[in-house]
């Protein structure tokens, strides 16, 4: 059986005399599209900020493909195909897209052995990433800042997914979004499966897991509560999970003592 594209074993994390998570296991497949979802203060992002190299657990370890990871920064979990696209997208609005989405990575042309940017090659390959993901933007060309929300969400996610992502974990991916944005980001979610990338999300709107996802991970006060499969549950199950802090197929949950 092969390993997990990534998994977490045993992550803790305190911030002062707050404990933020407390001995939590995370493991997703390829193209596998798993929810995490929990109140807030529950942990999720927290959790996330460490496997995307934003934050350093205290202890646990971290895999990818099999093998240990240590991510002393958002630089390293790239480079091992981790990326993190933010609520609120982080992108620097005066820029265009294709600015945006190559900040940090542009591509250069040497004539006469002078570095310059490439600046048509990156345009090009910026309206590619679009047409494969199926996404729209008015033209590479554009101040970010002069985009919709639903547009600036499709930047963030081919930024995301322009340098061979393995997992895209996307936090309140169709917040603040109408209608036919949030169809698009769901639509696009698909897209990154059936490509084999793996997915988290990171939301409230239980509606995007049930309808994309392939299973719920809950979480409580930094401690996981329960895992399901989204086609063994439904939201009143996920819903009762995320409120009472408890999983109501555990045998603690139906009248045995818990261990303490």
């Amino acid at each position: 059986m092969s390993a997990p594209l990534v998994e977490m074993r045993d992550i803790s994390k305190t911030f002062g005399a707050v404990v933020a998570l407390r001995h939590v296991d995370l493991a997703i497949d390829r193209g596998e599209v798993l929810g995490l979802v929990g109140d807030n203060a529950a942990g999720k992002s927290t959790l996330m900020k460490i496997l995307s190299g934003a934050y350093a657990a205290d202890s646990g370890e971290i895999f990818v493909e099999g093998r240990p990871a240590h991510f002393d920064g958002p630089i390293a979990a790239r480079a091992a195909g981790i990326e993190m696209i933010y609520q609120d997208f982080a992108l620097v609005p005066q820029l265009t897209v294709t600015q945006n989405i190559f900040l940090g990575r542009e591509r250069v042309r040497r004539p006469f052995g002078l570095a310059t940017l490439d600046r048509r090659q990156m345009d090009a390959d910026a309206e590619a990433m679009f047409r494969k993901l199926g996404l729209r933007v008015p033209s590479v060309g554009s101040p970010v800042r002069e985009l919709s929300g639903g547009q600036q969400q499709a930047v963030a996610i081919a930024r995301a997914t322009a340098f061979d992502a393995k997992l895209v974990i996307m936090d309140e991916p169709t917040a603040n979004l109408g209608a036919s944005a949030i169809a698009k980001v769901r639509e696009t979610i698909v897209r990154l499966k059936q490509a084999d990338v793996a997915v988290i999300i990171i939301s409230h709107r239980l509606e995007d897991i049930f309808t994309v996802g392939d299973r719920f991970m809950v979480m409580k006060h930094g401690h996981v509560v329960g895992s399901r499969n989204v086609s063994d549950t439904a939201p009143d199950e996920i819903v009762h999970m995320i409120v009472a802090g408890d999983d109501p197929r555990q045998p603690a949950a139906l009248g045995e003592p818990e261990l303490s």
